[in-house]
């Protein structure tokens, strides 16, 4: 019985040093991997599909948090540190990130971008909000433009072939299949689009300022490009004049904002106030249920479909 004993706890201690050994390789073959850092949930997404297991995939910005009002964190300073490769938006959308010194290579992807100003109306619109707005006359939310994706997808590739050239034919597979996705979406908004009985939309803040210019419907909104900024008396009554105007049926609005003024107004109006996802960022919930820059542009457009009587 001594024996038998001894044979088992010699056993269980192989097991223990096995379980131990296959830990630390895990591990090391993980902290070999290079850590690529994101900004937003677009680049987050890019570099998910196409650098996959080879990389070590780490966000700025934590989901269910607004990029427009975040702060940087010395967590987030601490992992940038070890960081190979850093990626941000850019035009505006991140003015902290000025603050930083990136040790490793840092691309500002707007600079990549064909970026749209701000029309007069927009202008009028915005101007009163401006001291809380980093961005300007240029709209930040370039990524809902599928071209603007397509050059970013792009420009990701050929960065993470010269980390890990060995990854060559992978990367470009990826990358041709992601684009193959995003002419996908562009079909889909093209023909779901074009034929809407209200060739409006209001929002809590002009976000899809690149759909509306792409697809040919207008966007208004309540704060212009500014979603931490609070309306104006005169900001409601305007949304309040559209809404009657255009025969306007559901209003947006988006998770990371104060939603109370654009439930009252919907409660005043007798519309429907409805979530939209700008993807600037995602939920904590959106991020647990794997949600991709795909599924969430379809789910955009089934909205915007519906709320514009779309055939």
């Amino acid at each position: 019985m001594k024996k038998f004993k001894i044979i088992a706890s010699l056993l269980v201690l192989l097991f223990v040093l096995f379980e131990l050994f296959v830990f630390s390789q895990k591990e090391e073959s993980q902290s070999q991997k290079p850590i690529i850092s994101v900004s937003t949930f677009s680049l987050y997404d890019i570099v998910k599909h196409i650098g996959g297991d080879s990389v070590t995939l780490s966000t700025m910005i934590p989901f269910g948090v607004d990029p427009h009002s975040f702060e940087v964190t010395p967590k987030i300073m601490a992992m940038l540190e070890k960081s190979s490769l850093a990626l941000y938006s850019g035009a505006g959308l991140e003015p902290w990130i000025e603050n930083i010194d990136f040790k490793a290579k840092a691309i500002d992807m707007s600079s990549y971008a064909s970026l749209r100003e701000l029309g007069s109306h927009e202008l009028e619109a915005h101007k009163h909000h401006d001291e809380k707005c980093a961005h300007g006359k240029i709209d930040p939310h370039y990524w809902l433009d599928f071209e603007n994706m397509k050059k970013s997808v792009t420009v990701i590739s050929a960065e993470l072939e010269k980390l890990l050239p060995e990854n060559r034919d992978l990367y470009r597979q990826n990358r041709d299949k992601y684009i193959k996705m995003l002419d996908s979406l562009d079909e889909n908004y093209s023909k779901s689009l074009s034929t809407c009985k209200i060739d409006s939309v209001i929002l809590n803040h002009n976000s899809l300022g690149y759909l509306a210019h792409k697809y040919s419907f207008h966007a208004e909104s309540l704060s212009g490009l500014s979603p931490e900024a609070d309306p104006s008396p005169n900001d409601i009554k305007r949304i309040l004049k559209e809404i009657k105007k255009d025969g306007v049926s559901t209003i947006f609005y988006e998770n990371f904002v104060n939603s109370k003024v654009m439930h009252s107004i919907s409660k005043d109006s007798n519309v429907v106030a409805e979530v939209i996802s700008p993807l600037g960022n995602i939920t904590a919930d959106e991020a647990a249920a794997n949600e991709t820059y795909e599924t969430l542009m379809q789910r955009n457009l089934d909205k915007l479909s519906k709320a514009m009587l779309c055939n």
